[in-house]
């Protein structure tokens, strides 16, 4: 039969010979039948084990009718809030509204609400009172328990209860999500179904729950932002799929949220399965007088080559939503991929991407991760790599050798982000020489994120030596090479630990790199990270000891202004900022001063005191001029 979109509205289902879908996917992201986007591959999965699904793609919130395209489904809603949790969607780290959303046709912002899957499930509610509803996601994900909400500044209680769901199918959802139906399809009722790993639920009594770790109640959270860093480090130390416990957070005598262990991580040939099916690879045909959907163009032409990360930095929620362990596509269903696209009429020749969180990890970080799990309290690479750490590129180079020997690709970029002190942990430097010379297009982006110590023992980043050291070594390659190539890096002002002391130093490394980032990333607290933990409680949740943290929007201002000293517009807010931090020695004449002390922006004179005014000396020139004028 002939491959085709899933059926997006109540016409495309009767054309299937359907009289009712098993399931109706909700989601705030226009239908992008890609495996880059999670509504794609749920939905797919679902198909291939013989149910039946119908989507409805950003529904009008303020019309509960538009959630009844297909009717009662037999089995139950699946609700996400799209590829993005919708507050980071709609929001910049400085609470403005964006501009535009790339996951809506025409990149057309505001078609979908805040907190997308609270307010789709309250909508399914209004019509559906006992229809099961299963939410999934990063939104669902990274909310299961109890977290900080930094658009509202408050600690929010669980998406499970403010939502109404029945369930969350939390991190990646292809095992638990096939579980769910097959629960239900054999007759099983949604508040039955409380044992399936992956899942969060809701249980009246703890009768029935076993082995599980008692998490502080929502009553002590509320009372002490310190009980919460203790929460947060037990649920951190238990997101690995071997060794994680079931945790318990109890609300009231008679409700108590229970989140099960994390689903185990696929194999490669289930990875292989995931990717290889139908997908169309595009946004549906229906957007394409809208100007169709700007988040394809990023991956089009991109391949997934893995998930999972085991990097733990800090402000990532990796950790929590795909987890440590590595898994990994073969080498032939990635190149049956690229043999998908490799044709197409727009194909330029250029692969954009292979690779995944992080691009050049390809196995697990050591043997026993696949039996034993990830350490609990030992991070891979921080603050130095583990002594049982694999290093290893020999795989991820011949698969990108490979790729670059198919017939019509001209070049094979990484852009996902290569991970520096893994690779210069590298003792064989065959990989990096290959990065260099194939896969570099003549800018190549790193992470080092900070330069001060401090901070990045925050990140959970190495130390700056390690970044330095990458730096060298890639410029003793390029001249090698012979090739003229350049590192850009991204940088994150007001991360905790972040005085004005650190952020004058990571102007001046900038200084000395003779290089001003265009854009600067300020730290954004988003759910379910150990940075944003530090935010809300003002400790590290791993250690229980103070961290500075700046919050204040000025502040944070400054520190963002001093990463971009040069720019004319930041010279009040960088002045500002070296008195604070008392290094007015950086304002000067010198090179290694950042700024110069205000001047005439016509002759670049100093401005002249005259009568105990202030008068530039432009004005003085012309009063001169004019007193030449008399005397002629």
């Amino acid at each position: 039969m002939e491959n085709r979109f899933l059926p997006i509205c109540r016409k495309d289902m009767l054309e299937r010979g359907w009289d009712q879908v098993d399931f109706v996917y909700v989601t705030g992201d226009a239908y992008v039948d890609h495996p880059s986007f999670g509504h794609a591959i749920i939905t797919r999965i679902l198909e291939s084990h013989g149910f039946r699904v119908g989507l409805i793609s950003q529904p009008d919130w303020k019309d509960k009718n538009s959630i009844n395209e297909y009717g009662e489904p037999r089995l139950g809603f699946l609700v996400s809030s799209g590829n993005m949790d919708s507050m980071v969607n709609h929001y910049s780290v400085s609470k403005k509204r964006r501009a535009s959303d790339a996951f809506t046709p025409g990149g057309v912002m505001g078609k979908r609400p805040d907190y997308a899957t609270i307010v789709y499930c309250n909508l399914i509610r209004q019509i559906y009172k006992k229809t099961p509803i299963i939410i999934g996601g990063i939104e669902a994900s990274l909310r299961r328990m109890a977290h900080y909400d930094y658009w509202s500044n408050k600690l929010k209680r669980s998406i499970l209860l403010d939502s109404g769901a029945d369930l969350i199918s939390y991190g990646m959802g292809e095992r638990s999500i096939v579980e769910i139906a097959e629960a239900l399809d054999s007759g099983l009722a949604i508040e039955d179904i409380t044992y399936i790993d992956g899942t969060v639920c809701k249980v009246k009594s703890l009768d029935n729950v076993y082995d599980a770790l008692i998490l502080e109640s929502w009553d002590e959270l509320k009372e002490d932002k310190l009980n919460y860093a203790r929460s947060f480090y037990k649920q951190y130390c238990n997101t690995d799929p071997f060794s994680g416990k079931r945790l318990v957070e109890p609300y009231s005598e008679h409700l108590y949220v229970v989140q099960n262990p994390p689903a185990k991580p696929l194999s490669q040939s289930e990875m292989d399965r995931v990717y290889g099916l139908p997908y169309m690879r595009t946004y549906h045909p229906s957007y394409e007088e809208l100007g169709g959907v700007p988040a394809i163009e990023e991956v089009k032409y991109s391949l997934i080559s893995n998930r999972g990360c085991f990097g733990g930095c800090s402000f990532c929620a990796l950790t929590f939503h795909q987890g440590r362990i590595i898994q990994a596509r073969s080498h032939e269903s990635l190149i049956e991929e690229a043999k998908k696209f490799i044709w197409d009429k727009d194909f330029k020749g250029y692969i954009h991407d292979v690779g995944g969180p992080t691009a050049n990890f390809r196995a697990p970080a050591c043997d026993k991760q696949l039996t034993k799990g990830a350490c609990v309290n030992r991070q891979c690479l921080f603050p130095t790599p583990c002594k049982n750490l694999k290093v290893d590129h020999k795989d991820y180079l011949k698969l990108l050798r490979k790729l670059r020997e198919l017939p019509n690709v001209k070049k094979v970029f990484i852009r996902s982000g290569i991970r520096f002190d893994y690779l210069i942990a590298d003792k064989d430097d065959s990989f990096f020489k290959e990065l260099c010379e194939h896969h570099v297009s003549g800018q190549l982006k790193v992470a080092p994120e900070h330069v001060a110590d401090p901070v990045l023992q925050m990140m959970g980043k190495p130390d700056n030596s390690v970044y330095q050291a990458f730096t060298k070594k890639y410029k003793q390659i390029n001249e090698r090479l012979g090739k003229k190539q350049f590192l850009v890096p991204y940088l994150m002002s007001s991360h905790p630990g972040s005085t004005m002391k650190e952020a004058v130093a990571l102007a001046e490394y900038l200084r000395d790199l003779g290089y001003m980032p265009e854009q600067v990333q300020d730290f954004y607290p988003t759910p379910s990270t150990i940075s944003t933990c530090m935010y809300y409680t003002g400790v590290d949740p791993r250690t229980m000891k103070p961290v500075y943290v700046p919050k204040n929007p000025h502040e944070k201002a400054m520190q963002r202004a001093l990463i971009q000293y040069r720019n004319p517009k930041n010279y009040d807010l960088v002045l500002e900022a070296l008195k604070e931090a008392n290094r007015m020695d950086l304002v000067g004449f010198d090179k290694h001063c950042l700024i110069r002390p205000r001047q005439d922006r016509k002759y670049g004179q100093p401005t002249q005191k005259k009568n105990g005014e202030r008068r530039s000396a432009p004005k003085k020139k012309k009063a001169i001029r004019n007193v030449h004028k008399k005397k002629r």
